[in-house]
């Protein structure tokens, strides 16, 4: 019970960032229950469940909000579910002393590349003018995808890194969008760790957890 409630709250944090700031739920989260001896692919197919309920309650409070252009939703959610399930797929069928380095290893690139971005700004302002290219966000949304389920953790530190230094998208439509999109991204790879593990490979009460954690907290962040 006490490791349900400390993951409750972790949900909770980890959207409140994530909701916020458009990355942090699955790279926290994932990294957490890695931490704690779950086996990589199970941690992050607990953490896309988990996802399901979480994003979904995020796209509804940037929706009404005003903080989602729809036209990068539909342009990204279906690459980047595609690379999601391709992703899990993947990740299903490494063998755990390979799989765990491998998605560690992922998880502190993407750290690394999220510092990357904004430093690359240099302290500048990016200048939000005219609309991203469907040939960019394409395959933004496949890497996006296919890193999210490998690593446990991805669409946001790849998506919002890259629209926001596009200087093309102001940034509460940024994280209402990736946040958005994200839910079609966590179907996708929930499919693919459901086949590939079956409903008994999967920690279904640490995704409770996470998901009632994450939910609770999701209009907060939004407004955020």
């Amino acid at each position: 019970m006490k490791t349900l409630i400390v993951l409750g709250v972790v949900g909770a944090i980890a959207q409140l960032i994530d909701g916020s700031l458009g990355m942090a739920y699955g790279v926290t989260s994932t990294t957490l229950l890695v931490a704690a001896g779950i086996a990589p692919a199970a941690a992050s197919a607990s953490v896309h469940f988990a996802e399901i309920g979480t994003t979904l309650a995020s796209g509804i409070s940037h929706h009404k909000l005003g903080n989602v252009d729809w036209r990068i939703v539909r342009i990204l959610a279906v690459p980047g579910a595609i690379g999601a399930f391709a992703g899990a797929t993947i990740l299903t069928n490494l063998p755990a002393d390979v799989a765990k380095p491998v998605v560690g290893a992922i998880l502190l690139s993407l750290g690394l590349y999220v510092l990357y971005r904004f430093l690359a700004l240099g302290g500048r302002r990016p200048e939000f003018r005219g609309r991203v290219r469907t040939g960019f966000l394409v395959p933004l949304g496949l890497v996006g995808g296919t890193l999210d389920s490998l690593g446990g953790g991805g669409w946001g530190p790849v998506g919002t890194t890259s629209l926001l230094s596009s200087g093309r998208v102001e940034p509460r439509k940024v994280v209402g969008s990736i946040d958005t999109s994200e839910f079609v991204v966590a179907v996708g790879g929930s499919l693919g760790f459901l086949l590939g593990l079956g409903a008994a490979g999967i920690e279904w009460g640490y995704a409770l957890a996470l998901l009632i954690g994450g939910v609770i907290v999701a209009p907060l962040a939004a407004w955020l």
